[in-house]
């Protein structure tokens, strides 16, 4: 932590077996970031070394939790969530880097507007030629469930440098005001991994935020260095948790449609396309993703209890 007793942010970040990415990530933001006081939480999701230790050697003013359980992506963050001390929350992957001290900027788009309470900043991909990877994102489509990342692969040429309110954050790098987790809740863990940014960002508007992309702060991904792009992994948590995104968001004939079509449909078609490429335990995580996404107990986003941090 810096000198401030209380820190303006908080920075929160998952390690599960990534000690190296999250050293770089730590030494980034000790070497860049002055312009506002904060403190630096590294949560160790159960890796298979004691990360949290070999971090707090290092870095004996970083904030280390070691966690004996594997709460995934959510479980992770909400340890971390309950650690921090900062007025401002900054949620970000451990798989990631600044370059550059932007961080005011960020707090400058949460305070321009009282309504205002979550922000990610541009986030570009690590290795060259470094692309955009997020400038915003499109809204979910109504059955399917697709959406788009504005100015994915795009060079950054200015063309992505206006700010705008986008549906939901990204989940690599997005800053939220503390007030907003007494009313919208913490992040939801029965996602796991993926889609959990996505379902919170959609307690906060329905929270009554709004939630804004802003490109004076840019922060650098490298992007599935944990799962792999094509994991059984991410193929049953991606399978699964659509069908819970719909259960617990949508509603009336949106809803049935789009369980319908998640678990028929789309599923067969992906099951197929796995199948046919001898991908048998992909095959194997569609079917089981479809199985645990229809019979898991996910009800509805419960109404918000407020909590206090």
């Amino acid at each position: 932590m810096t000198n401030s007793a209380i820190p303006d942010l908080s920075f929160i970040t998952i390690c599960y077996n990534g000690f190296e990415d999250t050293c770089e990530l730590i030494e980034s933001l000790q070497n860049k970031i002055h312009s506002v006081s904060y403190e630096i939480i590294v949560v160790d999701n159960a890796s298979r070394e004691d990360e949290a230790a070999k971090i707090r050697r290092l870095y004996p003013t970083v904030t280390t939790i070691r966690s004996e359980v594997n709460g995934g992506f959510s479980g992770g963050n909400n340890i971390g969530i309950r650690a921090a001390q900062g007025k401002y929350l900054f949620l970000i992957n451990n798989d990631t880097y600044i370059e550059s001290d932007d961080l005011s900027c960020l707090v400058e788009r949460l305070e321009s507007r009282p309504e205002i309470g979550g922000v990610s900043p541009k986030i570009r991909f690590a290795f060259p030629p470094q692309h955009i990877q997020f400038a915003g994102f499109t809204p979910l489509s109504r059955i399917t469930l697709r959406n788009n990342m504005l100015g994915f692969d795009r060079p950054d040429d200015g063309t992505y440098d206006t700010p705008h309110p986008t549906p939901y954050l990204h989940g690599a790098a997005m800053m939220i005001k503390r007030e907003v987790i007494g009313k919208a809740g913490m992040m939801p863990e029965i996602f796991f991994l993926y889609y959990e940014e996505l379902d919170w960002s959609t307690s906060m508007t329905r929270a009554g935020y709004e939630l804004w992309y802003e490109p004076r702060c840019t922060v650098f991904h490298k992007e599935s260095r944990s799962t792999g792009q094509l994991s059984r992994l991410r193929t049953y948590y991606l399978t699964r948790n659509r069908l819970l995104y719909a259960r617990r968001n949508l509603r009336g004939f949106a809803r049935v449609a789009s369980v319908l079509y998640q678990s028929t449909v789309a599923a067969l078609k992906n099951g197929l396309l796995y199948a046919l490429k001898g991908r048998f335990d992909l095959f194997r995580a569609v079917c089981e993703g479809v199985n645990s996404g229809l019979t898991l107990p996910s009800a509805t986003p419960q109404k918000t209890k407020q909590q206090n941090l």
